[in-house]
Protein backbone atom coordinates (compact mmCIF):
# COMPACT_ATOMS: atom_id res chain seq x y z
CA UNK A 1 0.00 0.00 0.00
CA UNK A 2 1.07 3.58 -0.60
CA UNK A 3 1.86 6.08 2.14
CA UNK A 4 -1.49 7.79 1.51
CA UNK A 5 -3.37 4.49 1.95
CA UNK A 6 -1.51 3.70 5.18
CA UNK A 7 -2.35 7.18 6.45
CA UNK A 8 -5.99 6.65 5.54
CA UNK A 9 -6.27 3.35 7.42
CA UNK A 10 -4.42 4.82 10.40
CA UNK A 11 -6.93 7.69 10.48
CA UNK A 12 -9.89 5.28 10.26
CA UNK A 13 -8.43 3.21 13.12
CA UNK A 14 -7.87 6.28 15.31
CA UNK A 15 -11.37 7.56 14.56
CA UNK A 16 -12.94 4.20 15.41
CA UNK A 17 -11.01 4.13 18.70
CA UNK A 18 -12.38 7.56 19.65
CA UNK A 19 -15.93 6.53 18.70
CA UNK A 20 -15.61 3.36 20.78
CA UNK A 21 -14.39 5.38 23.79
CA UNK A 22 -17.38 7.71 23.49
CA UNK A 23 -19.75 4.75 23.40
CA UNK A 24 -18.13 2.75 26.21
CA UNK A 25 -17.32 5.58 28.63
CA UNK A 26 -20.52 7.60 28.23
CA UNK A 27 -23.38 6.51 25.98
CA UNK A 28 -23.81 2.75 26.46
CA UNK A 29 -23.58 2.70 30.31
CA UNK A 30 -26.22 5.43 30.51
CA UNK A 31 -28.62 3.77 28.02
CA UNK A 32 -28.28 6.65 25.56
CA UNK A 33 -29.12 5.23 22.14
CA UNK A 34 -28.21 8.19 19.93
CA UNK A 35 -29.44 6.78 16.65
CA UNK A 36 -27.78 4.48 14.15
CA UNK A 37 -26.61 0.91 14.51
CA UNK A 38 -24.76 1.67 17.76
CA UNK A 39 -27.97 3.05 19.27
CA UNK A 40 -30.00 0.04 18.17
CA UNK A 41 -27.27 -2.24 19.54
CA UNK A 42 -27.46 -0.41 22.87
CA UNK A 43 -31.22 -1.04 23.05
CA UNK A 44 -30.70 -4.74 22.23
CA UNK A 45 -27.91 -4.97 24.83
CA UNK A 46 -30.20 -3.84 27.63
CA UNK A 47 -33.13 -5.86 26.29
CA UNK A 48 -31.39 -9.20 25.66
CA UNK A 49 -27.83 -8.84 27.00
CA UNK A 50 -26.22 -9.12 23.56
CA UNK A 51 -22.71 -7.56 23.40
CA UNK A 52 -22.86 -4.18 21.67
CA UNK A 53 -19.85 -4.71 19.40
CA UNK A 54 -20.93 -8.13 18.12
CA UNK A 55 -24.48 -6.86 17.62
CA UNK A 56 -23.20 -3.87 15.65
CA UNK A 57 -21.21 -6.20 13.41
CA UNK A 58 -24.16 -8.57 12.95
CA UNK A 59 -26.47 -5.69 11.99
CA UNK A 60 -23.89 -4.18 9.65
CA UNK A 61 -23.16 -7.34 7.65
CA UNK A 62 -26.52 -7.49 5.82
CA UNK A 63 -26.43 -3.71 5.31
CA UNK A 64 -22.92 -4.01 3.87
CA UNK A 65 -23.93 -6.83 1.52
CA UNK A 66 -27.02 -4.90 0.41
CA UNK A 67 -24.84 -1.85 -0.18
CA UNK A 68 -22.48 -3.85 -2.39
CA UNK A 69 -25.38 -5.28 -4.39
CA UNK A 70 -27.46 -2.15 -4.88
CA UNK A 71 -24.95 0.69 -4.47
CA UNK A 72 -21.81 -0.75 -6.02
CA UNK A 73 -18.27 -1.69 -5.03
CA UNK A 74 -17.40 1.83 -3.83
CA UNK A 75 -18.54 0.83 -0.33
CA UNK A 76 -15.90 -1.91 -0.29
CA UNK A 77 -12.89 -2.51 1.84
CA UNK A 78 -12.68 0.73 3.86
CA UNK A 79 -16.28 0.46 5.01
CA UNK A 80 -15.78 -3.18 5.95
CA UNK A 81 -12.56 -2.30 7.78
CA UNK A 82 -14.17 0.54 9.74
CA UNK A 83 -17.16 -1.61 10.64
CA UNK A 84 -15.06 -4.49 11.96
CA UNK A 85 -12.57 -2.28 13.83
CA UNK A 86 -15.29 -0.28 15.59
CA UNK A 87 -17.14 -3.44 16.62
CA UNK A 88 -14.00 -5.13 17.98
CA UNK A 89 -12.81 -2.02 19.83
CA UNK A 90 -16.24 -1.41 21.38
CA UNK A 91 -16.47 -4.87 22.94
CA UNK A 92 -12.78 -4.89 23.94
CA UNK A 93 -12.96 -1.51 25.68
CA UNK A 94 -16.30 -2.39 27.26
CA UNK A 95 -14.55 -5.33 28.95
CA UNK A 96 -11.73 -3.16 30.35
CA UNK A 97 -13.23 0.27 31.01
CA UNK A 98 -15.98 1.58 33.29
CA UNK A 99 -18.26 4.55 32.74
CA UNK A 100 -16.85 7.94 33.70
CA UNK A 101 -20.20 9.31 34.84
CA UNK A 102 -23.70 8.16 35.72
CA UNK A 103 -25.15 11.60 34.98
CA UNK A 104 -27.20 11.24 31.79
CA UNK A 105 -26.81 14.90 30.81
CA UNK A 106 -23.01 14.82 31.10
CA UNK A 107 -22.92 11.47 29.30
CA UNK A 108 -25.01 12.73 26.39
CA UNK A 109 -22.89 15.88 26.04
CA UNK A 110 -19.44 14.31 26.28
CA UNK A 111 -20.44 11.07 24.56
CA UNK A 112 -22.07 12.89 21.67
CA UNK A 113 -19.07 15.18 21.12
CA UNK A 114 -16.47 12.40 21.39
CA UNK A 115 -18.37 10.09 19.04
CA UNK A 116 -18.76 12.98 16.58
CA UNK A 117 -15.04 13.75 16.68
CA UNK A 118 -14.23 10.11 16.00
CA UNK A 119 -16.74 9.86 13.15
CA UNK A 120 -15.39 13.07 11.65
CA UNK A 121 -11.86 11.64 11.65
CA UNK A 122 -13.11 8.44 9.99
CA UNK A 123 -14.90 10.45 7.28
CA UNK A 124 -11.90 12.73 6.70
CA UNK A 125 -9.77 9.62 6.26
CA UNK A 126 -12.05 8.42 3.48
CA UNK A 127 -13.69 5.70 5.55
CA UNK A 128 -17.04 4.79 7.03
CA UNK A 129 -18.35 2.69 9.89
CA UNK A 130 -21.26 1.42 7.82
CA UNK A 131 -24.54 1.24 9.67
CA UNK A 132 -26.51 4.46 9.46
CA UNK A 133 -24.62 5.68 6.38
CA UNK A 134 -25.47 2.57 4.38
CA UNK A 135 -29.03 2.40 5.68
CA UNK A 136 -29.63 6.02 4.65
CA UNK A 137 -28.23 5.42 1.16
CA UNK A 138 -30.38 2.30 0.78
CA UNK A 139 -33.42 4.38 1.76
CA UNK A 140 -32.44 6.85 -0.96
CA UNK A 141 -32.04 4.05 -3.49
CA UNK A 142 -35.41 2.41 -2.84
CA UNK A 143 -37.58 5.32 -1.65
CA UNK A 144 -35.97 8.06 -3.79
CA UNK A 145 -35.35 10.40 -0.88
CA UNK A 146 -32.22 12.34 0.03
CA UNK A 147 -29.47 10.76 2.13
CA UNK A 148 -30.09 13.38 4.82
CA UNK A 149 -33.75 12.43 5.03
CA UNK A 150 -32.72 8.78 5.14
CA UNK A 151 -30.42 9.48 8.09
CA UNK A 152 -33.22 11.33 9.87
CA UNK A 153 -35.61 8.39 9.36
CA UNK A 154 -33.14 5.80 10.66
CA UNK A 155 -32.17 7.84 13.71
CA UNK A 156 -35.79 8.72 14.48
CA UNK A 157 -36.75 5.03 14.44
CA UNK A 158 -33.89 4.08 16.79
CA UNK A 159 -34.54 6.93 19.25
CA UNK A 160 -38.28 6.19 19.28
CA UNK A 161 -37.51 2.55 20.02
CA UNK A 162 -35.17 3.64 22.84
CA UNK A 163 -37.94 5.79 24.29
CA UNK A 164 -40.32 2.81 24.24
CA UNK A 165 -37.81 0.40 25.81
CA UNK A 166 -36.35 2.82 28.39
CA UNK A 167 -38.28 6.07 28.89
CA UNK A 168 -38.96 9.39 27.20
CA UNK A 169 -36.30 11.21 29.21
CA UNK A 170 -33.58 8.86 27.93
CA UNK A 171 -34.82 9.45 24.38
CA UNK A 172 -34.50 13.21 24.89
CA UNK A 173 -30.91 12.76 26.06
CA UNK A 174 -30.31 10.65 22.96
CA UNK A 175 -31.57 13.51 20.77
CA UNK A 176 -29.12 15.87 22.48
CA UNK A 177 -26.24 13.44 21.93
CA UNK A 178 -27.23 12.99 18.28
CA UNK A 179 -27.28 16.76 17.71
CA UNK A 180 -23.85 17.21 19.31
CA UNK A 181 -22.47 14.30 17.30
CA UNK A 182 -23.57 15.89 14.03
CA UNK A 183 -22.07 19.24 15.01
CA UNK A 184 -18.77 17.64 16.01
CA UNK A 185 -18.61 15.72 12.72
CA UNK A 186 -19.10 18.97 10.79
CA UNK A 187 -16.42 20.74 12.86
CA UNK A 188 -13.84 18.01 12.21
CA UNK A 189 -14.65 17.65 8.52
CA UNK A 190 -14.85 21.36 7.77
CA UNK A 191 -12.05 22.58 10.04
CA UNK A 192 -14.14 24.19 12.77
CA UNK A 193 -14.56 27.65 11.21
CA UNK A 194 -11.11 28.98 12.13
CA UNK A 195 -10.81 31.54 9.32
CA UNK A 196 -12.75 34.54 8.00
CA UNK A 197 -13.35 35.70 4.45
CA UNK A 198 -13.82 39.42 3.81
CA UNK A 199 -15.29 41.11 0.72
CA UNK A 200 -14.28 44.77 0.46
CA UNK A 201 -15.91 47.29 -1.90
CA UNK A 202 -14.16 50.64 -1.96
CA UNK A 203 -12.98 53.47 -4.21
CA UNK A 204 -9.47 52.94 -2.80
CA UNK A 205 -8.98 49.27 -3.63
CA UNK A 206 -5.38 49.61 -4.79
CA UNK A 207 -4.22 51.21 -1.55
CA UNK A 208 -6.24 48.80 0.60
CA UNK A 209 -4.79 45.80 -1.22
CA UNK A 210 -1.27 47.17 -0.83
CA UNK A 211 -1.70 47.71 2.92
CA UNK A 212 -3.22 44.24 3.43
CA UNK A 213 -0.26 42.63 1.69
CA UNK A 214 2.28 44.77 3.58
CA UNK A 215 0.78 44.75 7.09
CA UNK A 216 -1.13 41.44 7.24
CA UNK A 217 0.95 39.38 4.85
CA UNK A 218 -2.19 38.05 3.17
CA UNK A 219 -2.96 37.75 -0.51
CA UNK A 220 -5.73 39.81 -2.08
CA UNK A 221 -7.86 38.84 -5.07
CA UNK A 222 -9.72 41.36 -7.22
CA UNK A 223 -13.12 40.27 -8.51
CA UNK A 224 -14.95 42.24 -11.20
CA UNK A 225 -18.38 43.47 -10.15
CA UNK A 226 -21.10 45.90 -11.19
CA UNK A 227 -23.63 47.80 -9.12
CA UNK A 228 -27.07 47.05 -10.55
CA UNK A 229 -28.49 50.32 -9.18
CA UNK A 230 -25.71 52.66 -10.28
CA UNK A 231 -24.64 50.49 -13.27
CA UNK A 232 -21.11 51.33 -12.19
CA UNK A 233 -18.36 48.74 -12.58
CA UNK A 234 -16.34 48.10 -9.42
CA UNK A 235 -13.61 45.76 -8.26
CA UNK A 236 -14.36 43.68 -5.19
CA UNK A 237 -11.46 42.62 -2.99
CA UNK A 238 -11.46 39.11 -1.51
CA UNK A 239 -9.23 38.58 1.54
CA UNK A 240 -9.01 35.47 3.75
CA UNK A 241 -7.60 36.00 7.26
CA UNK A 242 -7.48 34.24 10.61
CA UNK A 243 -9.87 35.20 13.42
CA UNK A 244 -7.17 37.19 15.21
CA UNK A 245 -6.56 39.28 12.07
CA UNK A 246 -10.16 40.39 11.51
CA UNK A 247 -9.96 43.47 13.74
CA UNK A 248 -6.69 44.56 12.14
CA UNK A 249 -8.21 44.18 8.68
CA UNK A 250 -11.29 46.25 9.59
CA UNK A 251 -9.16 48.97 11.19
CA UNK A 252 -6.89 49.06 8.14
CA UNK A 253 -9.85 49.48 5.75
CA UNK A 254 -11.53 52.09 7.98
CA UNK A 255 -8.35 54.19 8.13
CA UNK A 256 -8.13 54.29 4.33
CA UNK A 257 -11.82 54.53 3.42
CA UNK A 258 -14.43 54.98 6.19
CA UNK A 259 -17.14 54.65 3.52
CA UNK A 260 -15.99 51.21 2.37
CA UNK A 261 -18.51 48.36 2.28
CA UNK A 262 -17.13 45.26 4.05
CA UNK A 263 -18.66 41.80 4.44
CA UNK A 264 -17.01 39.31 6.84
CA UNK A 265 -18.12 35.67 6.92
CA UNK A 266 -16.98 32.36 8.40
CA UNK A 267 -14.79 30.01 6.37
CA UNK A 268 -14.84 26.40 7.53
CA UNK A 269 -11.65 25.27 5.84
CA UNK A 270 -8.81 27.00 3.99
CA UNK A 271 -6.13 25.03 2.17
CA UNK A 272 -3.06 26.62 0.64
CA UNK A 273 -0.30 29.07 1.34
CA UNK A 274 -0.50 30.69 4.76
CA UNK A 275 -3.11 28.24 6.01
CA UNK A 276 -3.45 24.43 6.21
CA UNK A 277 -1.41 22.32 3.84
CA UNK A 278 -2.99 19.92 1.37
CA UNK A 279 -2.90 16.35 2.67
CA UNK A 280 -0.67 14.09 0.60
Amino acid sequence: MSKKQWSSYLGITAGCLIVALGLVLFLIPNKIAAGGVSGLSTVLYYSFGWPVGITMLALNIPLFLAGLKFLGIKFGIRTLYGTVVLSVLTDTLHFWLDALTSNALLASIYGGIIVGIGMGIVFRSGGSTGGTDLAALLFRHFLHITAGTGLLIVDAIVITLAGMVFNVEVALYALLALFLTSRAIDAVQEGGGFAKAALVISNNNELIAKKVIEHLGRGVTGISGRGLYTREKKEILLVVVTRSEVSRLKDLVADIDPQAFVIVSNVHEVLGEGFAKWRE
